[in-house]
């Protein structure tokens, strides 16, 4: 793990360091601009001696230096594609320039030139930025942190703490790993993480984030999810799988980008077949542009992830968010997803004979060593009753079953009644929709626990915003109908299906798929990692199991509903964004093939309305980038003044 964390953590530093409050001046490659700048003055030089007739081989022998230095990285990228047998904008262009060039059109090819060179520091400024949406997450912690070592203090790098450790966090200073408050209390700045603007109080027992900002007190954090595990670990694992992926649409968008090209040759060689116009040839093929889909589409697929990762859902790759955005169905899983998970005993009713203390102390040792919630609030119970418990000397746990153990001399079953078949229907159903744990003592039934969850504070305004954006909702889950159906109710959900062993869940995915639904199931255990696998999008709360978050393809980190609803709406912005600069730029091509065929539009409208509608279409995908904010200064341990909106 420490291998992990300081790998993790050297990426971070090192792509953090390139991008810490740079200018867009500070962007741009001083190579690109100066060559633009350059083929301008050329071209403006070039209009000149046009003007007042200089003899054509001076006008020549300057325009073609000027060509030879301009048009050196469209050649070379050119070259590229031509080895590759790809066709691409940048040979089309520079066809265009050297028929320009070919009839003396010189200052015509000039400008062209500089359009298409501005054009592309265009381009690379906006996905600059689309990728800085993602790694300006990566600036929020600190090389080195402090441990708590018995009494004393220690300073150690970030990449050697493991789980289990005790990390102070002085006021000002960034939240280094996931994991709970053991001491102290303060309010943290969470907005990078969580997308939660307002500042959230945390005390001793509180969940907290990496990368969050402690604002007012010293806080003592033992560590949980350190390296790759924290959400700062799977921010970089985002950016990394964002940025080295294609999604179908991209790769579509790069196909129909060589289609257009196509297109615009063939219309060129028309129009001169036709005209034996060579200037409104050229205008056919000059006018043509594609890289607004070429570069718009991941640029739109760049930002919007990095949109969702500030507002708390980290989506692992382009293609995850694609199908996010063509979803019908959401199916929820209940227990930890729409419920809090944290449960309590509400009742406990023991068989005749037995104790209330004699019944939570069987089932409590038989959970000894679980997890699982219902365990733990077993364990809860009995120590409030401060019982004497046994340990199990063996634990077996059967998802949608329970645990079977010996504690003792004895064998103890604790769960539904497919476990203990025992209790019959002996409190099976319970009241108000709590959930029955049945245990049984040998073969003897020895009562039921009622155990209660509530229902998420968030889940009922995220059902109702799904079904706003015209989603069918589904609950599925291993709990009693009861149990379900009350829960359901409380949130809005009318499609239940309870009483599922994980399998059952699966099947039930299948079924929607079959019946042609393209879902995202939600969940966060063990037993749903099955159904996250097959549905479309699988989505794993932050707060599950690491089964569930390794199987998902898009976390939930702080298991806030809302942030659903909100990933689903830029999801959905960002296909219409890109369906958006395919039609305009199919729209924009062939009106100005069709004009530039005629010879309404000339060389230098074409290349006019090609950088134009190119820079547009990019800057609608920009739309979706988030806005910066201030980095916390990890050098001081104080947080850096807000960025000026």
């Amino acid at each position: 793990m420490a291998a992990t964390g300081s790998a993790t953590q050297e990426a971070a530093s090192g792509v953090a360091a390139g991008v810490r409050n740079e200018s867009v001046w500070a962007r741009v490659d001083r190579q690109d601009l100066a060559r633009a700048v350059m083929m301008a003055l050329f071209a403006a030089g070039a209009a000149v001696l046009e003007a007042v007739d200089v003899a054509w081989p001076l006008l020549a022998a300057i325009a073609v230096v000027g060509l030879l230095v301009g048009c050196w990285p469209i050649l070379a990228e050119a070259w590229e594609d031509v080895r590759a047998h790809r066709m691409s904008m940048e040979l089309s262009m520079l066809i265009a320039i050297a028929a320009a060039a070919a009839i003396g059109a010189w200052t015509t090819a000039l400008l062209i030139t500089a359009f298409v060179l501005a054009a592309e520091i265009l381009e690379d400024l906006s996905l600059d930025r689309g990728r800085d949406a993602l790694t300006d997450l990566m600036m929020l912690l600190p090389s080195t942190v402090q441990v708590r070592d018995g009494a004393a203090l220690r300073t150690v790098p970030l990449s050697s703490v493991v789980p289990g450790q005790v990390v102070v966090v002085s006021p000002g200073g960034s939240v280094p790993v996931d994991g709970t408050v053991v001491a102290g209390s303060s309010s943290l700045d969470q907005s990078r993480i969580t997308g939660e603007s307002m500042p959230v109080d945390v005390q001793t027992g509180a969940s907290v984030f990496a990368g969050s900002v402690n604002q007012v007190g010293a806080l003592q954090v033992r560590a949980e999810r350190v390296g790759q595990e924290s959400s700062y670990g799977q921010i970089v694992e985002t950016v990394r799988a964002a940025q080295s992926t294609q999604a179908p649409a991209q790769r579509w968008a790069d196909r129909f980008a060589a289609w257009l090209v196509y297109l615009a040759l063939t219309g060129a060689a028309l129009t001169y077949a036709l005209t034996r116009d060579l200037s409104a040839t050229i205008s056919v093929v000059v006018v043509a542009g594609a890289c607004g889909i070429a570069a718009g589409t991941p640029l739109a697929a760049l930002a919007a992830i990095g949109r969702c990762a500030r507002g708390g859902a980290f989506i692992k790759a382009g293609t995850h968010l694609e199908r996010l955005s063509t979803i019908d169905t959401v199916v929820f899983d209940k227990t930890g997803t729409l419920t809090a998970g944290v449960l309590r005993v509400a009742e406990v009713r023991p068989a005749a004979g037995v104790t209330a203390d004699d019944l939570v102390a069987a089932a409590a040792g038989a959970e000894w060593y679980s997890e699982h919630p219902i365990g733990t609030a077993i364990l809860d119970h009995a120590a409030t009753r401060e019982l004497r418990v046994g340990h199990a000397d063996s634990f077996d746990y059967q998802p949608g079953y329970g645990v079977t153990a010996h504690v003792g001399d004895e064998v103890v079953r604790v769960g539904n009644a497919r476990l203990v078949p025992e209790a019959h229907t002996a409190g099976r159903v319970a009241d108000g929709g709590n959930s029955a744990v049945h245990v049984a003592v040998g073969d003897r039934y020895v009562g039921s626990i009622l155990v209660a969850d509530t229902v998420r504070a968030t889940a009922r305004q995220c059902v109702a915003d799904l079904r706003g954006l015209g989603l069918h909702l589904v609950m599925v889950t291993g709990d009693t109908a009861a149990t379900a159906v009350d829960v359901a109710a409380q949130v809005g959900i009318s499609e239940v299906h309870a009483e599922l062993l994980p399998a059952d869940k699966a099947d039930r995915i299948d079924a929607l798929r079959a019946d042609g639904r393209r879902l995202a199931m939600v969940g966060d255990g063990v037993n749903d990692a099955p159904s996250l696998a097959k549905a479309d999008v699988g989505i794993a709360m932050g707060t599950g199991t690491h089964i569930a978050r390794e199987t998902a393809d898009v976390i939930l980190i702080t298991a806030d509903l809302t942030d659903l609803t909100r990933t689903v709406q830029v999801a959905r912005r960002a296909r219409r964004i890109v369906l958006a600069n395919f039609v305009g730029t199919i729209t924009v091509d062939l009106i100005g093939m069709a004009l530039a065929a005629v010879g309404i539009v000339g060389p230098v409208v074409a290349a006019i309305v090609h950088v134009g509608s190119e820079s547009a279409f990019i800057l609608n995908s920009a739309r979706l980038i988030p806005g910066r904010r201030a980095a916390p200064d990890t050098s001081t341990g104080t947080a850096s003044p807000p960025a000026a909106p």
